[in-house]
């Protein structure tokens, strides 16, 4: 069991019953980078996520949400190389970004849509949970 899946598995995140309906590439194709595997492997396993992660809200959308939901908040057409993935429930949505050196990181941003406002949350998919699950706070 990949990490990720231990931290969530106490959260009983909602099962995927079959594959996305939206594929890989499909998005990749959009951004232009490829996702990374962590999260890949949480898309195909899960439909969704909605709970606190230590002190922090998380809601993880649906793959199937992932373009719509960029598409409504201009996500693409403004951050091209960032990809919206989900919200805290707040004012701010997270999203893995691909830099200019080709790393890719978690961040947490509001929905300005403005890259200057992003704040890393996680060098990965897993470290971003990990962080939460270990008491990491947002801006701590």
């Amino acid at each position: 069991m990949e990490k990720f899946e231990e931290i969530l598995t106490k959260y009983k995140p909602a099962k995927r019953t079959g594959k996305p309906k939206v594929t890989f590439e499909e998005v990749e194709k959009i951004i232009d980078f490829e996702l990374p595997d962590d999260y890949k492997s949480f898309a195909l396993n899960y439909s969704e996520f909605e709970d606190f992660i230590g002190a922090e809200y998380v809601r993880l959308w649906d793959f199937d949400e992932i373009v719509k939901m960029n598409t409504d908040y201009q996500i693409f057409d403004c951050l091209p190389h960032t990809l919206a993935i989900g919200g805290n429930g707040s004012s701010e949505y997270i999203a893995i970004e691909k830099l200019n050196d080709d790393r890719l990181r978690i961040v947490l941003s509001p929905f300005l849509i403005e890259e200057e406002a992003h704040i890393e949350i996680g060098v990965s998919f897993t470290d971003f949970l990990t962080r939460l699950a270990n008491g990491k706070e947002w801006f701590s």
